[in-house]
This record gives structure tokens, C-alpha cells and sequence, in this order.
């Protein structure tokens, strides 16, 4: 794998005022948890934060939703609750970032320019 090369996968879920995303790590035990709810969420969950990109879809600034607005959407301020929602209610995404090429310490390359 190039240096950076990585794939990201969110589930994003669009919400009446916000849209929102949670991220996975472990997209097939994400899959067999759809159908099987006693796999462990702890399994496939990136990190148990729920973030809001401010109605840019599953794109934009990504900030930590608070109770106030996981209140107004899901009807709880527990940010468990609505992470559970959004990975059953969700669409999942795939993001692929390239690899990046090129030197990676100018004051010691060979191409340096003298």
C-alpha cells in the first residue's frame, strides 16, 4: 500500500435538520450485524462518536453531534442510542483516498535543487 493510500467506510444517515455519520471499521461484521443484532457493535464501530457534517451529506466538515441535536432527531440524548439507529436506518459509504507520491524529505533529496 503507497503512503496515505487508505479506504475510509461511514454510514450516513439524513436526518429531518442535520445529516449525520457514523464511521466503521469492519465492513462485514457491519453487514452480518444487520441481520444478527447480538454481534457486538464494539466489533465493526470505528469510534462510538456520532457526527453532523451541517447538511453537506455524507461530505463537508465533520463535528460531534451534541444531546441537543441527537435529541431533536433521534428523541434521546444518549449518543448510543442513535449510533444504533444510524448504523440500522443508514446507507453505507465507501471513500477511497489515493496514495500520495513524491519526496518525502526535500532537505534530503536527491532532487533537491542546488
Amino acid at each position: 500500500m503507497t503512503r496515505g493510500e487508505s479506504t475510509q467506510v461511514k454510514v450516513h444517515y439524513k436526518g429531518k435538520q442535520e445529516d449525520f455519520i457514523v464511521f466503521v471499521d469492519d465492513v462485514e461484521t457491519y453487514k452480518k450485524w444487520q441481520s444478527d443484532k447480538s454481534i457486538p457493535p464494539a466489533q465493526f464501530v470505528s469510534t462510538f462518536n456520532v457526527f453532523l457534517t451541517h447538511k453537506q451529506g455524507a461530505q463537508g466538515t465533520f463535528d460531534t453531534a451534541s444531546k441537543v441535536e441527537l435529541a431533536a432527531e433521534f428523541d434521546t440524548e444518549n449518543s448510543d442510542e442513535a449510533l444504533l439507529k444510524i448504523l440500522e436506518q443508514g446507507s453505507m459509504q465507501n471513500m477511497e483516498m489515493p496514495g500520495r507520491q513524491g519526496v518525502t524529505n526535500e532537505s534530503m533529496s536527491s532532487m533537491r535543487v542546488k
